[in-house]
């Protein structure tokens, strides 16, 4: 997938601006193609404006949109799909349209009950059920334009339920559940780095699919972007991994536990104690209008003639829901994306060996990143402030 880098990048610089008093789970792959469908129909200022914000040409942007999108489709336990509504009134460029590769072409009644429960129903459908609502309202609208992106793995190896002693930090005292993992496999998967946030401590876990979701600890004071924006670094590589095996016993790192012990068997082990959690968002991309490339195609003026030369338009709403689980069997996570446009005004041991012990615990707000392995993709990306209630 061409797109990689460029929406793994908006990705990290959204990351940054938001605010993280409580949990956050957001995607860029939900946003990246509504741009490049934006950007298709476009005339100067938007044009150029769009095509920054995207880190593409703009006539590159629509084939990007499209393999970015069947390139998710084609993940294990992944989905993508776009979707596009006008009123019957708009006529709309049939270039455009051709561009667009939408999996569902449909028409708003302008009553806006009626509308509503075909865009919530869609919204249902694409997640399969993770959300149930379209994130905007399609009252007056006369274009709706939206996409939908689910994440699904089970894990390789399931995690066993606990309890989880905190005597420090935000969680101390609260009772909730650990999850906890141990095997050979996680030595080689926790790794340490020295990144923009200072040293964090990262563990991938893998998902029976081609989706890993990496866990970031930062130090007790870094900001929670700082800490999302690192988890960035790792995935494209600007950070470098250091292994375990490199690092000596009591090196202070994040949340990190590393000792050699005796044991029954031969062979590093790593565990990760961790909690479950449970996290919803609602972005107002308007609200960062500059990120996105949104500033001058939120206001009036006949931007888009690319989309329709009848009726000029202007983007009234963009808005992106989201959420993720994490929990002892696997991962899961869904977002829906829209933006409407509006008519604008213009085993027993026989002998002991010495190992390396490595123990990570996630015990305070981290973040997280589930990443396609193969290509690098973040498909979602959040921060726990919560962990998840006790069953």
């Amino acid at each position: 997938m061409r797109a990689v880098g460029v929406v793994n990048g908006l990705g990290a610089r959204w990351g940054h601006e938001l605010a993280f008093g409580s949990g956050q789970v957001w995607t860029a792959v939900g946003v990246w193609p509504l741009l490049a469908m934006l950007v298709a129909g476009a005339g100067e200022p938007v044009c150029e404006e769009l095509a920054e914000a995207m880190g593409v040409p703009a006539e590159q942007a629509p084939a990007a949109a499209r393999e970015l999108l069947a390139g998710v489709g084609r993940v294990p336990g992944c989905a993508a799909a776009l979707g596009l509504w006008t009123a019957e009134h708009v006529e709309v460029e049939p270039d455009w349209v051709k561009q667009l590769g939408a999996s569902l072409w449909g028409r708003l009644t302008g009553d806006p009950a009626k509308d509503r429960k075909v865009l919530d129903q869609w919204a249902a459908k694409q997640t399969g059920g993770l959300l149930k609502r379209m994130p905007v309202d399609p009252t007056e609208a006369e274009l709706v334009l939206a996409s939908a992106v689910t994440v699904r793995t089970s894990w390789v190896v399931p995690f066993k339920p606990g309890w989880f002693p905190v005597t420090e930090g935000p969680w101390a005292g609260r009772e909730f559940e650990k999850l906890e993992r141990t095997g050979p496999e996680l030595f080689e998967r926790i790794s340490v780095s020295e990144t923009s946030a200072g040293r964090v401590t990262e563990v991938r876990v893998a998902g029976d699919g081609e989706v890993d979701v990496h866990l970031v600890l930062g130090g007790s004071g870094a900001a929670p972007g700082a800490v999302v924006a690192a988890g960035f670094e790792l995935v494209s590589g600007e950070s470098r991994r250091l292994p375990l095996a490199d690092r000596p016993d009591g090196e202070p790192w994040p949340g990190l536990e590393l000792t050699t012990v005796e044991a029954a068997s031969p062979g590093d082990v790593g565990a990760l104690q961790t909690v479950g959690f449970l996290v919803r968002s609602e972005h107002d991309l308007l609200r960062s209008a500059d990120l996105f490339g949104l500033r001058t195609a939120a206001q009036d003026g006949d931007w888009f003639r690319g989309i329709s030369r009848s009726t000029p338009l202007k983007v009234s709403q963009a808005r992106q829901v989201a959420m993720a689980e994490f929990s002892a069997e696997g991962f899961e996570a869904g977002a829906v994306t829209a933006m409407t446009m509006v008519r604008s005004a213009a085993m027993t041991p026989l002998r002991r060996f010495r190992v390396r012990h490595a123990t990570a615990r996630f015990d305070r707000p981290f973040a997280f990143l589930a990443v396609h392995r193969t290509s690098g993709l973040v498909l979602m990306a959040g921060w726990v402030t919560e962990p998840a209630p006790l069953s």
